[in-house]
């Protein structure tokens, strides 16, 4: 059980990244644009961040965190790809991607 509202942001949060790896992963299979869906992916998380409690720059960076976690599982050459869709401003908000890669191995392009 959740009992206290920073739990529920961390929840929300990991789920956020998850959702955002999964887009990108499955756009990859696709050979969809992996740059657009994790773009996609960060604007969806943005209008999603007020109704689960949560400011929309953790709710961007969460999103970022997680695609790019998941063009990691593509290719050195998607993790750059989808690194300068999600950085910058979007939806008018600042966009921090944190980075938890450092211990990733990265798969050559």
């Amino acid at each position: 059980m959740i009992r206290g509202t920073a739990e529920v942001g961390v929840e929300a949060t990991e789920s956020i990244g998850a959702g955002a790896q999964a887009v990108v992963k499955s756009a990859a299979e696709v050979g969809g644009d992996l740059g657009s869906a994790a773009r996609s992916a960060v604007e969806g998380s943005i209008a999603g961040a007020k109704e689960l409690g949560l400011q929309a720059e953790e709710a961007a960076s969460a999103a970022a965190s997680g695609a790019i976690k998941g063009a990691g599982e593509v290719s050195a050459a998607a993790v750059d790809e989808v690194r300068r869709a999600v950085t910058g401003v979007i939806g008018g908000v600042k966009v921090v991607v944190k980075q938890p890669f450092k211990s990733e191995k990265r798969k050559a392009s």
